[in-house]
């Protein structure tokens, strides 16, 4: 699917499992469409989990996960978000309408063409089952439902799928590679205000965007070379947000400063265009301060040798000595959001 590319700005990584119970069960999940148009599309999924959840006492990255079935797939589009839908439109993987998904598996649904306007939701419909781990995303950013005693409800034990493509004409693919700060998390659900969504509606639609943005997302995840860093190779331009939780979870300076000197090159190797973020301020105590100030120290001093580096602590920063304390909130609210996507634009060239 390399001339197919993003036609949203949802984040959809999977982050977590739970148990499959054998029996089928329905789910939906409504994406927003970003460029107006008749495209083909296709919907690529994975079945693999990019980065640690939490503690990682459940759910970390490159887990291995099990097989499952999907009975159909389908969707609908609409101007609205309501589960009063008709007119579905049946999807197929390899001509077939159901699939077993394999572990570690990534596949794409046949093109189907399809006219949306900017801003109308796509919904997902799956319906699948399975006896073991079955990805999911527990800190969804829009909406999704499930479907109990015959009657939709809010819930987020369905797989999602990992990327809404189209055969649209874009000068360059645009990733957003990060923990939950570059998903989005601190603004409003389904609100599409988070600063990657900010950037891209500035930049405007000559140009594709992927949000692969996670939470609990760690700089060690993305350095272990598997599905998410793999994602992130398959894009032109790619902005890297990472280290808080690293810190966060206790690791040194050492090792993350290693892991992002990993990731920087794996994706230069590739001919991706890199721009780095200093880590953001997040409120640390002074012994988590000193890490953070060693690692940017490190981003500044040596690894905007290697690649561009844009400054986030300016944006979101107090004052010093106290641009450690996040004046937005450790997740940016969407007046942080905002400044920091004018900001970037105004600072970084993407065209």
């Amino acid at each position: 699917m390399q001339s197919f590319t993003s036609n949203t700005l949802a984040p959809s990584s999977n982050q977590s499992w739970f148990q499959g119970d054998g029996k089928i069960h329905k789910g939906r999940i409504f994406y927003k469409i970003f460029a107006s148009g008749t495209y083909n599309y296709s919907f690529m999924f994975l079945n693999a989990i990019d980065s640690t959840y939490s503690d990682g006492s459940h759910s970390y990255a490159n887990i291995p996960l099990d097989e499952y079935k999907i009975h159909s797939l389908g969707i609908y589009i609409t101007k609205n978000l309501t589960n009063d839908l008709s007119e579905k439109i049946s999807l197929t993987v390899n001509g077939e309408k159901s699939k077993t998904v394999i572990p570690k598996e990534i596949f794409y649904t046949d093109p189907a063409k399809l006219t949306c306007e900017k801003n109308d939701y796509i919904c997902l419909e799956i319906e699948f089952s399975g006896n073991g781990k079955i990805p999911y995303m527990e800190e969804m950013m829009i909406p999704s439902y499930v479907y109990e005693n015959g009657k939709w409800i809010e819930g987020k034990h369905t797989p999602l799928c990992a990327s809404i493509l189209c055969d649209r004409e874009v000068q360059k693919k645009i990733g957003f590679f990060g923990d939950s700060i570059t998903e989005g998390i601190g603004v409003a659900n389904n609100s599409y205000k988070w600063w990657c969504s900010q950037i891209a509606e500035l930049v405007g639609e000559k140009y594709s965007y992927w949000d692969i943005g996670i939470g609990f997302g760690r700089a060690h995840d993305a350095a272990s070379k598997g599905s998410w860093l793999e994602k992130a190779k398959s894009l032109d331009t790619v902005t890297v947000c990472l280290g808080v939780n690293d810190i966060c979870q206790g690791f040194s300076e050492d090792s993350i400063k290693k892991c992002l000197y990993t990731i920087v090159t794996e994706l230069k190797d590739a001919g991706v265009r890199v721009i780095l973020f200093t880590v953001p301020p997040f409120d640390y105590n002074p012994e988590r301060k000193q890490i953070w100030k060693i690692v940017n120290n490190y981003i500044t001093t040596e690894l905007s040798k290697l690649v561009e580096i844009y400054d986030t602590v300016s944006v979101w920063g107090d004052k010093a000595p106290n641009e450690h304390i996040a004046i937005y909130g450790g997740h940016p609210n969407e007046e942080g959001s905002a400044l920091l996507a004018k900001d970037f634009v105004s600072k970084i060239d993407l065209y």
